[in-house]
């Protein structure tokens, strides 16, 4: 499989999409790709609007989408595309809107045979076994919390390590050990924003200037970065 997993759209002071850009190309190639957008995590904007959001940024790397939501057979439109690209907004949302048009399956046996996926936020957590590592208000019914499965380890983006002054509630770390006390055979790799994880060719590394920190149940949290080994996740 490829995937190219993002933690964040957009880093503070930056345009939309601006950081991982070249990752995109050089992840897409050189050769134009239109490829299948889906923008179900939208909530407060538009479909259409998402799309040109998206699309005003690829055209910088020579590559465009097309959302999927102008297809009368979302399925059939999955798998013909040449790649896959989930954007971030409501985690929630999106899986609901996934199911409810059949394509939680119809995407992972897509990308199971080679088809190149790319998510931010939202869509890199789909890529895992759960969305229950989302930071998302849950304001919608997913009906189910199972999701693509590309991966086998839980993704937490926009992870944070900071606690607010005056914050009385529980932090991100705090959030993240009650998620493994529960489900004690799952790795959760913190993703900080502005940083990665590519999966190509059975090895998976950590792209981004930030170190990643790793969750799992009766460990120490630890912090990795991109000269480590993370293939121990796939395993």
């Amino acid at each position: 499989m490829r995937l190219l997993l993002i933690s964040n759209s957009t880093n503070p002071g930056e345009a939309y999409l601006n950081y991982p850009k070249e990752n995109i190309k050089e992840f897409l190639g050189e050769k134009h790709i239109k490829a299948l957008f889906i923008p179900y995590a939208a909530v407060t904007f538009s479909y259409d609007e998402y799309e040109e959001k998206v699309n005003n940024r690829f055209k910088d790397i020579d590559h465009s989408v097309i959302g999927i939501h102008h297809f009368n057979n979302p399925v059939k439109a999955v798998e013909e595309t040449e790649a896959i690209i989930v954007g971030g907004g409501n985690t929630w949302k999106l899986v609901r809107t996934m199911r409810d048009n059949g394509l939680i399956e119809a995407i992972r046996k897509k990308v199971e045979t080679g088809t190149p996926y790319i998510g931010w936020s939202a869509g890199s957590n789909v890529a895992c076994p759960t969305l229950r590592t989302t930071n998302d208000m849950p304001i919608i019914d997913p009906k189910g919390f199972d999701v693509i499965d590309l991966v086998p380890f839980q993704i937490n983006p926009h992870y944070l390590d900071v606690h607010p002054q005056g914050h009385g509630g529980e932090t991100r770390e705090d959030r993240i050990n009650e998620f493994i006390a529960e489900n004690k055979d799952l790795y959760v790799v913190g993703l900080r924003e502005g940083t990665m994880l590519n999966l190509e060719n059975e090895s998976l590394k950590l792209i981004g200037k930030k170190s990643a920190r790793i969750f799992k149940y009766g460990q120490e949290p630890k912090e990795l970065e991109e000269k480590d080994d993370f293939n121990f996740l796939l395993k």
